[in-house]
């Protein structure tokens, strides 16, 4: 399993063989679904919060008599049964949303996707892109340069850079560049992945990953 490798000149110098043991393996759709639910649920928070009758501002004067109105008891107009009472079962903000997911299922739904970027030929290498020019134009001409080269990437709306560290150079190359996203070989996952139509990584990238 090869993919082409181009220099910052957008200019393909060859191809690179890509790890099998990261980009071969078997795709689990399911696996993939379970990881990114996981880590769209961890980033909820519960926001919604109801006020019980003793938070409810108001007066805590009863109602009327507790006898010989021929009414209901009632000790004040707090009492969720009232408009602008409180609430009798409502949310409190303290619903927990967190799910797990253990590192070994974490890592093969990484693989998986990354497998599934290779099998549609969506994953391209630069050699040497940390010398490339601090400037946003410079970024924007590797990136027309290499759309203009190949048919695959220059029907990807949203690419994302893969850098084994982050690279001052790079990033401010790039960081400008609307639906151009720049991940970290480190915090690699699958709902920055999927968010993805093609990966352009860098060489010492996917070396990191062979070792």
């Amino acid at each position: 399993m090869k993919a082409p490798l181009y220099d910052i000149n957008a200019k393909q110098i060859g191809e690179i063989a890509l790890p099998v043991s990261v980009f071969g393996t078997k795709i689990s759709e399911q696996l993939i679904s379970n990881s990114i639910r996981t880590s769209l649920s961890n980033k909820r928070t519960a926001g919604a919060k109801t006020k019980h009758r003793g938070e409810v501002s108001g007066t805590t004067k009863k109602m009327w008599a507790q006898k010989g109105t021929g009414r209901a008891r009632h000790g004040s107009a707090k009492a969720p049964i009232f408009v602008g009472g409180g609430s009798a079962h409502g949310p409190r903000g303290e619903r927990n949303f967190d799910k797990n997911i253990n590192t070994k299922a974490k890592k093969m739904a990484v693989n998986s996707i990354l497998s599934k970027f290779a099998k549609n030929n969506c994953i391209f290498v630069i050699e040497k892109l940390n010398t490339i020019s601090p400037k946003t134009k410079e970024g924007i001409k590797l990136i027309t340069g290499l759309k203009g080269d190949n048919k695959v990437l220059s029907k990807s709306s949203k690419v994302g850079i893969v850098t084994s560290e982050t690279l001052v150079n790079v990033r401010r190359a790039f960081s400008n560049i609307k639906k151009i996203n720049l991940l970290s070989l480190k915090s690699l996952n699958t709902l920055d992945l999927s968010n993805q139509n093609s990966l352009i990584f860098t060489k010492k990238a996917i070396q990191k990953l062979t070792k």
